[in-house]
């Protein structure tokens, strides 16, 4: 078989991971060491079924909502509800049916161990996490397609059910994790898959992904193997493709957490090896001007953020109030001093304020001194609303 579209890719994936959860499957996964405290009470037929490439429940915080793609045996997922604890939630979505039936038959054993259930388990393609792929599958036994106004009723119903009850909702979790995952969607349908990922995501929500990457782009001899696609080898981004991928999407602050220096595999001179990424959604909206400015301490001589705006070392920098907020945390915490006005600005009646080009940008002035304006690299970022972004 030689994979040449999506629901092929499907089929490929569903093959070999529905094996998976039968049956250890090694060449799956790459080691991982995990926190072994919050592995005691996760059941002994999980771990071995375990086909990750990374951790990302260590960027979980108390309290969290936490959406897993690909959740698989539930691995993961387990960890996070302890990370996150009986004051946080976690959802787990997959597609492959055994998987989902291994994680679901764990799930009271993990509660009863940690004496609360903040677990479950949804069926869905991380690519669309709008359709509930259970619900529909209910409806179509009811409502079978056996023609063209049945196919006509069944995309009805299914436009429906994104609308009125959609699997993920709009901005309703705190941090989307994956675990060696986002490679095993088809080509085509990846970039669908992280606008998904941006949308489930609250405002100062974050995306913490491990997955596989190569050094250089994968030809398309590879990607037509339905053996290496499913194995987390041929569907990998290429590295600096992965990070922009992130960047397209509308996320801001994105880091490279981890980066294994060794390859896990390398075929035919490409070489696969697995990333942690974590990005933030937050940057989007209007600027306005409530007087404030920022100063970057160093060691950098100058940055450029994902706004385009340019900070100098020890140089104050007038940026918009969102701007202000943005670098105030994660994960730009602690890398500027942050300047106040003298005279607070009252927000409701505050300025836009214009990320223009350096020609158009006059210093302005912040608790009396003179202050440059964050140069922003894109002529056109500001539009007609004061809008950076």
């Amino acid at each position: 078989m030689t994979l040449r579209t999506a629901p092929e890719v499907e089929q490929a994936v569903a093959e070999r991971y529905g094996a998976g959860a039968r049956a250890v499957e090694a060449a799956l996964c790459c080691p991982v060491d995990y926190d072994p405290r919050f592995l005691t009470v996760i059941p002994q037929e999980v771990l071995d079924r375990d086909y990750g490439c990374g951790d990302p429940s260590q960027h979980l915080a108390h309290g969290e909502v936490v959406l897993d793609l690909g959740s698989g045996g539930g691995k993961i997922a387990f960890i996070a509800s302890q990370v996150v604890g009986s004051a946080g939630r976690v959802i787990g979505v997959d597609i492959n049916d055994e998987m989902l039936a291994l994680a679901a038959g764990a799930a009271p054993q993990v509660a009863d161990a940690v004496g609360y259930a903040n677990v479950e388990f949804r069926k869905g393609r991380i690519q669309d996490l709008r359709l509930d792929i259970a619900g529909t599958e209910e409806w179509l036994a009811a409502h079978p397609v056996t023609d063209l106004l049945s196919l006509q009723a069944y995309e009805a119903e299914a436009a429906r059910q994104r609308l009125e009850s959609p699997l993920v909702p709009d901005a309703s979790v705190d941090a989307v994790v994956s675990n060696c995952v986002l490679n095993l969607v088809a080509t085509e349908l990846k970039g669908q898959l992280f606008a998904e990922i941006f949308r489930v995501l609250r405002r100062g929500g974050r995306a913490i992904i491990s997955d596989i990457v190569s050094d250089v782009e994968v030809p398309d001899a590879l990607r037509a193997d339905p053996e290496l696609w499913s194995g987390c080898v041929s569907g990998a981004y290429q590295e600096e493709a992965f990070l922009r991928a992130f960047e397209e999407a509308g996320f801001y602050g994105v880091t490279l957490e981890k980066r294994d220096s060794a390859p896990w595999q390398v075929v035919e001179g490409i070489e696969f090896r697995s990333v942690t990424v974590v990005a933030y959604k937050g940057k989007q909206g209007p600027c306005h001007d409530h007087g404030q400015a920022v100063v970057l301490k160093g060691p950098w001589k100058a940055v450029l953020d994902d706004d385009a705006h340019v900070y100098e070392r020890g140089v104050p920098t007038a940026v918009c109030a969102k701007t202000f907020a943005i670098l105030q945390g994660a994960p730009y915490g602690g890398q500027f001093e942050l300047l106040e006005p003298a005279v607070p600005v009252d927000p409701a009646t505050a300025a836009s304020f214009a990320c223009a080009p350096a020609a158009a940008a006059p210093d302005v002035l912040v608790g009396g001194a003179s202050v440059r304006r964050a140069v922003a690299g894109m002529g056109t970022a500001a539009g007609t609303d004061g809008a950076c972004c």
